[in-house]
Order: structure tokens, then C-alpha cells, then sequence
């Protein structure tokens, strides 16, 4: 029988439960997952015939929600839409308020997050296969809400708002999740080996 260490697991943990807990943590990684959005939805590349710009906002999002779990992970981006529907120029391409067509990508978010925080409390995030999946999984739920809420927002079809809406958008979305594959699993491997 051998008594080799085995890396603690870390099991119900999501990365931000690795930093010593206090209230000051949990706003500072609110408020912190909030600006991280913010700013990668700055990145943004207009896409010809689209309303909604390629952008770094749902994979940050989702980053946000893998490490800091469900709860922490809802209300970061809960700050961010209600800070960006207020008026805080910080929705893709510098947007702000209520009336973008986008919009309901925001609001997928914030079910998005939820989900994948959930699922990387359950070690989601620990594998490359699982974190493909469960990145998978977030984009397909901002799809979900995001694509009918541009269909009724432009006035357009549902056909007309997935190929303006969802199409351009794939690829990019399997390279957000391959770069998920390499840096959650890694920043575990890391962790455990500690």
C-alpha cells in the first residue's frame, strides 16, 4: 500500500475559495469580475451585417462565473448590467442603457454564470474535457436568451437573428473555450501543487 501524497481534490471549492475568506474578498471579487467584463467588452471587432460585435465579454463572464462560483459569480455580473443599463459606458463598444439590441446577451450572463459557477463547484473546471464542456454550455444559455432578445429587439426574424446573432459567432466561441481548457485545469494543477 502506498502513502504517496495525493493532491487535495478541493472538492465544493471554486478558485476564489482559495483566498482567506472576509467579506472585504467576496466585494472585492464582485466588483472585481464586474470590471473584468467591463473591460473585455471593450475588445470588440464589429462583424459586417450583425449588430452585436465579436467581444471578449462572454468569456470573461464566464471566467468570472468558474472562479468565483454561482453566487459570487451572479452578482459580479449583476453589477455589470445594472452599472451598464445606469449609464456606465462599458457594455461592448464603450454601449451603455437599455436600448441595445445586445442586451439580452447581458441577461444570459447572468444565467450563464450561475450555471458554470454551479458546475465548477462540482470540479467542472478541473479537467480539460469538462471545462470544454461547461464553457460549451455557457455560451450555448447566452445564445439561448441572447438571440431571441435581438430577434424581438431589431425587429427581426428568428432565422435572421441567429445568422446575425449566433453564426458569425462559433469559431470564436470554440477558441474561448479551448483557452478555458488550458487555463482553468492549469491554474488547478497548479494550486494542488502546492
Amino acid at each position: 500500500m502506498s502513502t504517496a501524497a495525493v493532491p487535495a481534490r478541493r472538492s465544493g471549492q471554486v478558485l476564489a475559495d482559495l483566498i482567506p475568506s472576509s467579506r472585504v474578498r467576496d466585494v472585492a471579487l464582485v466588483a472585481g469580475g464586474a470590471v473584468l467584463t467591463g473591460l473585455a467588452a471593450q475588445i470588440a471587432v464589429p462583424v459586417p451585417g450583425s449588430p452585436v460585435p465579436v467581444t471578449g465579454q462572454t468569456f470573461a463572464a464566464l471566467l468570472v462565473g468558474t472562479s468565483l462560483g454561482a453566487r459570487r459569480g451572479l452578482l459580479s455580473l449583476a453589477l455589470y448590467a445594472l452599472v451598464g443599463m445606469a449609464g456606465v459606458p462599458w457594455f461592448a463598444e464603450g454601449g451603455s442603457g437599455t436600448a441595445a439590441p445586445s442586451l439580452g446577451y447581458v441577461f444570459g450572463m447572468l444565467l450563464a454564470v450561475t450555471v458554470v459557477g454551479a458546475l465548477a463547484r462540482r470540479g467542472a473546471d478541473r479537467s480539460m474535457l469538462r471545462t470544454a464542456g461547461t464553457m460549451l454550455l455557457g455560451e450555448a444559455i447566452i445564445y439561448a436568451v441572447g438571440v431571441p432578445y435581438l430577434a424581438f429587439a431589431a425587429d427581426m426574424s428568428l432565422t435572421a437573428a441567429i445568422t446575425a446573432g449566433l453564426t458569425p459567432f462559433l469559431i470564436g466561441d470554440a477558441l474561448k473555450a479551448a483557452l478555458a481548457m488550458g487555463v482553468l485545469p492549469t491554474a488547478w494543477k497548479l494550486v494542488d501543487e502546492r
